[in-house]
Parts: structure tokens; sequence; C-alpha cells
């Protein structure tokens, strides 16, 4: 009973979670995104152009509000960087930003 009961809760929380994501991000490596942020030092990248951590980057009023735009806006630094990053790359990226600042819906 016990097992099923988890199992029960755990399947709930999936579908929440799917169901709180973008269709543009339902397929987004989140681990690759997080590692891809790290080595090529989008946080320290945008704290050098703001104050603080460079967090205040990311929600610039009005700018982006779609995540779709999100996604452009990564891939934008893509271009300008020569980052070299591949479609599921930008993908990833903009996934991690939209949970961890946008949280677009």
């Amino acid at each position: 009973m016990r097992k099923s009961f988890l199992l029960i809760v755990s399947w709930s929380l999936v579908a929440f979670t799917w169901a709180q994501t973008p269709n543009i991000f339902l397929e987004a490596d989140l681990k690759l995104g997080e590692k891809l942020i790290a080595e090529n030092k989008c946080t320290e990248c945008h704290a050098s152009k703001v104050v603080g951590d460079g967090s205040a980057i990311y929600k610039p009023k009005g700018r982006v509000n779609a995540p779709g735009i999100l996604r452009g806006m990564v891939e934008q630094c893509n271009t300008e960087l020569n980052l070299g990053l591949f479609p599921e790359e930008v993908t990833a990226i903009a996934a991690v930003l939209n949970r961890d600042y946008y949280r677009f819906k």
C-alpha cells in the first residue's frame, strides 16, 4: 500500500513539474545547461556588466517576457561570443535560466 502511494505521489510531482514547464524547455537537459553555464563563465560575464552577482541582468524590465525570447537572448550570447553551442545546448542553458530566474509557465 505504501509503495503504491509513493508511486502516485512521484508521478503527481512529475506531472506538476511538466505542466509548469514551457513547451520549448520540456526536453531540455538541465544538467547540461548547468554545466555549460559554469564552463562558459556566464555568471562571471554577466556580473561584470551589472552591479552585484550578475543576476540583475536576467530580468531587464519588459525585455525578456516569453520563453522563446529568453532562448533567443541565450542564442545572441552564443553568436556574439562565438561560443559554438549547438541548438540543444542553447535550449538547455535557457531552460536553467527559466527554472532559476524567469519561471515562465
